[in-house]
């Protein structure tokens, strides 16, 4: 299993908003916060095709190789649907022609402030909540959120 998040999208320049479930990556190690999303929500999102003139093309280096994505910095507030929380942050946005599902780089998930406890079993917590509770994982396919007593 992975740890994948429920998270609210804003982007700023259109005031479009989305919730969707986010896999957490530590492996996509970014030096700014970033949200990779596929193109199929870029479009959802009114910002594909109508906002690629602001996007920078970018190389990133993957397991699978070097692929190219739309970049457009500062463009989306992100932050956690979870009741209770206040978590946001200003990401960039990285669009990408081949990934299906969304991501959440190394440094939005600090900026987050989620703390991966078991990847194994999908359990995280977040930093302003940690000492109550851990969070229950979130399945990819259903988006059904399980429930743990504790």
């Amino acid at each position: 299993m992975a740890v994948r998040v429920k998270l609210r999208i804003l982007v700023k320049d259109l005031e479009k908003l989305c919730e969707t479930v986010a896999l957490v990556n530590s492996g996509f190690e970014t030096t700014t916060p970033q949200l990779l999303i596929p193109r199929r929500l870029a479009e959802e999102l009114a910002i594909w095709p109508g906002m690629l003139p602001e996007a920078k093309i970018v190389a990133y280096g993957t397991a699978g190789g070097v692929v190219k994505n739309y970049l457009i910095p500062n463009i989306v507030e992100v932050s956690i649907v979870e009741e209770d929380v206040q978590s946001k942050c200003i990401a960039d946005l990285v669009i990408s022609e081949i990934e299906e599902e969304v991501l959440i780089s190394d440094k939005l998930t600090g900026k987050l402030g989620i703390v991966l406890e078991d990847v194994g079993e999908g359990l995280y917590s977040l930093k302003m909540i940690q000492t109550e509770r851990l969070e229950a994982p979130i399945h990819h396919n259903t988006g059904k959120i399980d429930t743990i007593k504790g």
